[in-house]
């Protein structure tokens, strides 16, 4: 799929309308329900460009096997039922091979079902909950760390610099548990309470009764755990009640567009990452994704490009690996082959009994000009 986004504005109009257009004459059909718009909009849109550029990659030098990689993205707004409809959609009338980069913790839990009845491979969902890594999900083939890795390593950094009274504020859905899961973890490693515990609903997160109490509680650092806009908005609403603590947030918040949006609040939230950084040109992965970003007039990378690219990676491998006349049977048992393979200084390595993927967790704190320092 030949998408040239080289505007992230459009990207996302650019996937539907090239795979909308290659339905008749696609050789190896992946499907992609995702929030194209929606709460997660921003983060989706970054992550969606770094898969389009390895994609293309790929698909300029003849394909995979001689086949090019035709990938169909359909619009769930960030919405789980309509995840469901469309996935049902992809895989039962578009007869697509694998399912690639969903987004959303409920929104992937709800499809698993559905992966399961056909035998379809979901190629790096870009959730880290922790329900799809243990027990091992057969159809789900997670690229990302868990997310309660990341918070718990937060914590652990927080309680390093000698910070204690700490808070969390988390969306009401499978997500938002998950990551309280691993901050209540982080908490009792290092023998600390939770300060509080806040939930704002995910449909209309509203924060005007949450943010005075949470400043009530003068916290040294507040866990955010949310989506996007949400978070945006909840941190907003926390300065302006005059909470003055640490910030933190999740690595489905690492995007340009997450900062962009936070606007003169940005500067000094601490964002868990589970990618090298995007300037880390040490790692043969992020100095391949960057050449090729330039190559399509784009300055820079952010943490969510990174993200698609190496998720892009590992899908094009498997259907490497799946032979010339791949189906889904052969393609879930290509992926199981990976064996410490290398990404570009990352090893991935699946099994029968491990497809959790990737270990790497690190920190970041947005910086002045907006960017991810590590």
């Amino acid at each position: 799929m030949k998408t040239h986004w080289k505007k992230w504005g459009a990207a996302c109009a650019l996937a539907v309308v090239s795979a909308a257009s290659s339905l008749a004459h696609a050789q190896l059909l992946v499907g992609q329900t995702v929030g194209i718009t929606g709460s997660a909009a921003a983060t989706v849109k970054e992550s969606m460009l770094g898969a389009s550029l390895y994609l293309d990659h790929v698909n300029a030098r003849g394909g995979v096997n001689g086949q090019k990689i035709e990938l169909v993205t359909l619009d769930d707004k960030f919405d789980p039922k309509l995840t469901q409809d469309n996935a049902r959609t992809l895989i039962e009338d578009k007869g697509v091979l694998a399912l690639f980069m969903t987004r959303g913790t409920p929104h992937t839990q709800g499809i698993v079902a559905l992966l399961d009845k056909y035998g379809v491979p979901l190629v790096g969902p870009s959730t880290g909950a922790m329900a799809l890594h243990q027990p091992v999900s057969r159809n789900i083939f997670n690229v990302r760390a868990p997310y309660q890795r990341e918070v718990e390593k937060a914590i652990a950094h927080l309680a390093l610099l000698g910070v204690q009274r700490i808070g969390i504020v988390h969306v009401d859905d499978a997500f938002g548990q998950d990551g309280l899961a691993g901050a209540q973890k982080g908490l009792q490693n290092n023998k600390l309470p939770a300060l509080f515990v806040e939930k704002f609903d995910r449909a209309k997160p509203d924060f005007s009764a949450i943010a005075p109490r949470v400043r009530a509680q003068d916290p040294q650092a507040v866990i955010f755990i949310g989506t996007g806009a949400a978070v945006v908005d909840g941190i907003k609403a926390l300065r302006a009640a005059g909470v003055g603590g640490q910030i933190v947030t999740l690595s489905n918040n690492a995007s340009g567009g997450f900062t962009k949006a936070l606007g003169d609040q940005a500067r000094g939230v601490i964002v868990t990452q589970v990618f090298p950084s995007e300037r880390s040109l040490n790692y043969p992965v992020i100095k391949e994704a960057l050449e090729l970003a330039k190559a399509q007039g784009l300055k820079e990378l952010t943490p969510a490009m990174v993200e698609g690219f190496v998720n892009a990676k590992v899908l094009a491998e498997g259907l490497r690996r799946a032979g010339p006349k791949p189906d889904r049977a052969r393609l879930h048992a290509a992926l199981e082959s990976l064996s410490k393979f290398d990404l570009g200084g990352l090893e991935l390595s699946y099994s029968a009994k491990e497809h959790s993927g990737l270990d790497f967790a690190d920190l970041s704190i947005i910086g002045a000009d907006g960017r991810f320092q590590r």
